[in-house]
C-alpha cells in the first residue's frame, strides 16, 4: 500500500526554495525527491522506454532519471508527455547522478561502458540491464557493484514529435525478467503495475529475447512498419526466415526452444507488441545510428564461433548499415 505523503514543515526563517527543491515541491501527481537523497531506483537513459519506466514508478517511490548532460537533465524536468500525461521526473546530468540503492540501465549498447561508470559512481546494491543485445560482460567490465547483471523486457514505447514538444507511448504490456539477486527491482516494478518476475534462467531468457530481436527489430526498420505488421504478408516469410535460421546457433549456446515454440514466441512479441516501433525504426527515423551490431551483430559473432552462415541475417545487417550511412551522409550535407 502507499504510504501517505508526510506533511510539510514551514521553514522558519522563510527561506526562497532552489530551483530543484522548487521543481520537486511542484511536481503535480509524482513523488518528491527522498530527503535522504538517496533513490530507491534510477533509471539510466531517457529514451522512450526508459522515460516509460519512470513514469510508472514515480508514481509509487521516487525514481532518479539520468540523462546524458545538463541540457538533456533541464529539458526533461521541463516536462514530457508519457502516456497522454505530462510527466516531470526527477533528472539529472550523468555528472551530477546521485546516490541509488538499484539502477536500470537503458541507455543503447553502444554507451553501455560509459553508463556503468556512471552507475558505479552512484554507490548501488545492484546495477541490472535491460538493453537490447548481450551486455553484461561489458556492464561487468566497468561497474563492480555487488550485483551486476542483465535482465529482459518485452515492454514497448515509443517516441514522437507533437505540435507540443516530444511524446511517449506505451505500445504493448511486455513483461520484465531480472536475474536472481535484483528481487527488490521485481518487487518494485510489480507495485508498479508493471508485469515483472525473478527468472533463475536467466541466461536462456536472454538468448530467447536476442531470437526476438534478431527478428523483429531490422525487418521493423527496414520496412518502416509498426511490429505488428510483420505478422502479415510478405512481411511475415522474411520474418519466420530469420527465426529459422538463427536457431541453430542459439541452440548452440544453450537456446532450449523447438522450431515451432521459437516462431511462436517471436509471433507472440510481435502481436503483444503490434503498434510499437520498433528501437531500430525509432533510431533511422531519428537519423541516429542503430543497435544492429549489438542485434544482429552479436548473433553473427556467435554464428562465426560455430562456423555457421547466416545468409539473411547477414544480409539484412548490410542493408541497415547502408541505411545508417544514408542517414550520415544526409547529416554532413546539412551541416556543411
Amino acid at each position: 500500500m502507499k504510504e501517505p505523503p508526510s506533511p510539510p514543515v514551514a521553514p522558519s526563517p522563510p527561506v526562497a526554495p532552489s530551483p530543484s527543491q522548487a521543481h520537486a515541491e511542484t511536481r503535480s501527481g509524482a513523488v518528491a525527491r527522498p530527503a535522504s537523497g538517496r533513490f530507491p531506483l534510477a533509471i539510466i537513459g531517457p529514451g522512450a522506454l526508459g522515460l516509460h519506466f519512470a513514469a510508472r514508478v514515480d508514481g509509487i517511490a521516487p525514481v532518479a532519471l539520468i540523462a546524458r548532460d545538463a541540457a538533456g537533465a533541464a529539458r526533461l524536468n521541463a516536462g514530457v508527455e508519457v502516456g497522454g500525461h505530462l510527466f516531470h521526473p526527477n533528472a539529472f546530468a550523468a555528472e551530477r547522478a546521485p546516490e541509488a540503492d538499484w539502477v536500470i540501465v537503458l541507455v543503447k549498447a553502444g554507451d553501455t561502458a560509459a553508463a556503468a561508470s556512471t552507475a558505479a559512481r552512484m554507490r548501488p546494491l545492484g546495477v541490472l540491464s535491460l538493453q537490447n543485445g548481450l551486455t553484461g560482460e561489458l556492464l561487468r567490465a566497468h561497474c563492480a557493484a555487488r550485483h551486476v547483471d542483465q535482465g529482459i523486457t518485452t515492454e514497448g514505447a515509443y517516441r514522437e514529435q507533437g505540435d507540443h514538444g516530444e511524446r511517449v507511448h506505451p505500445a504493448g504490456a511486455g513483461e520484465t525478467l531480472v536475474p536472481p539477486g535484483f528481487e527488490a527491482v521485481a518487487e518494485l516494478l510489480g507495485r508498479a503495475g508493471l508485469r515483472a518476475r525473478v527468472e533463475p534462467d536467466i541466461a536462456h531468457a536472454r538468448l530467447a529475447k536476442l531470437l526476438v530481436n534478431v527478428a523483429i527489430n531490422p525487418l521493423a526498420a527496414l520496412f518502416r512498419v509498426p511490429n505488428g505488421a510483420l505478422l502479415d504478408p510478405p512481411h511475415r516469410v522474411l520474418l519466420d526466415t530469420l527465426v529459422r535460421e538463427a536457431l541453430p546457433v542459439l541452440h548452440a549456446h544453450g537456446l532450449e526452444l523447438d522450431e515451432a515454440a521459437a516462431i511462436a514466441r517471436v509471433h507472440a512479441v510481435a502481436r503483444a507488441t503490434a503498434a510499437n516501433r520498433a528501437s531500430m525504426l525509432q533510431d533511422l527515423l531519428a537519423g541516429r545510428r542503430t543497435e544492429i551490431d549489438a542485434i544482429t551483430g552479436a548473433l553473427l559473432r556467435m554464428a562465426a564461433r560455430t562456423g555457421t552462415e547466416l545468409p539473411t541475417h547477414r544480409a539484412v545487417e548490410v542493408l541497415v548499415r547502408a541505411l545508417e550511412s544514408r542517414n550520415a551522409e544526409r547529416t554532413d550535407r546539412v551541416g556543411c
